[in-house]
């Protein structure tokens, strides 16, 4: 089961700029936690479909609930053997309730022996959100040079998400005008980078993230996350900025409806 905060956000202050409600780990209980969201304050969610299937699965959940929207893109770690149709991407994009391309990106964690095919696609995605006007939803795990060094080249709009790199790269990637993903590491004891990369960024550069169902906040580390819960990153965010849990909600989600245009 879902845990929920034991206090709700005001009224339309949340919005989830990356989630995966699709997921099997929702299965028995995805419609009520969605009927749920709006009694806890969450506004928007986007979700994010890596492969045709999970993007199939996302789309039909915008579909469904007027409050969720898809992105769209092949995840480093789940690049299929096949040319990726771009065209086909193109067209969904064209045709559904997509606002971003992603989450694309870098990950020498769990593939690392595939980096110039990993390089070259997400070149490609770059280039797909160009081509559609989107901004793109950036993975890096492990790869932190070689996505700075693409995003500097290439230069698209869009935000890292799950920011894992120093505090250095996070203020060459807000040089860029992108921005910074942060979830529920922030509230983690080991989150001591992320702490100092949340201080030393602009709030007007941040956006507020699940990665629903993974990586769900303290108290509920290794629970099953969703987007009611950012309150508590939310709460580490306003302590960090020396402003009100109020004020965070407010500036990352106007951040986020700015960025993807919903």
């Amino acid at each position: 089961m879902y845990p929920l905060p034991v206090y709700r956000a005001p009224k339309d202050s949340i919005i989830d700029s990356h989630a995966h409600f699709n997921d099997e780990r929702f299965a028995e209980f995805r419609d009520e936690i969605l009927n749920t969201m709006r009694e806890y304050g969450v506004k928007k969610i986007i979700n994010c479909g890596t492969d045709y299937k999970r993007i199939e699965e996302c789309l039909e959940l915008s579909r469904k609930y007027d409050f969720c929207f898809t992105a769209l893109a092949f995840h480093p770690s789940e690049l299929p053997e096949e040319e990726i149709d771009y065209d086909r991407l193109y067209n969904i994009i064209k045709t559904e309730r997509v606002v971003a391309v992603g989450e694309t990106g870098l990950d020498y964690y769990w593939c690392p022996d595939n980096k110039e095919r990993q390089q070259r696609e997400f070149i490609n995605h770059i280039k797909l959100a160009e081509k559609a006007n989107l901004p793109i939803i950036v993975h890096d795990r492990d790869a932190h040079a070689d996505t700075l060094e693409i995003l500097k080249e290439y230069k698209p709009k869009g935000v890292v998400h799950c920011f894992s790199g120093s505090v250095e790269m996070a203020k060459e990637i807000v040089k860029l005008g992108m921005y910074i993903g942060i979830g529920g590491v922030l509230t983690f004891k080991n989150g001591r980078v992320l702490k100092e990369v949340a201080r030393e960024i602009p709030i007007e550069r941040i956006l507020l993230e699940t990665d629903a169902p993974y990586m769900a906040p303290e108290p509920f580390r290794g629970k099953t996350n969703h987007s009611a819960l950012i309150i508590y990153v939310a709460e580490a965010l306003a302590e960090i900025k020396g402003i009100s849990v109020d004020e965070v909600l407010k500036i990352t989600a106007k951040n986020t409806e700015e960025l993807f245009g919903i």
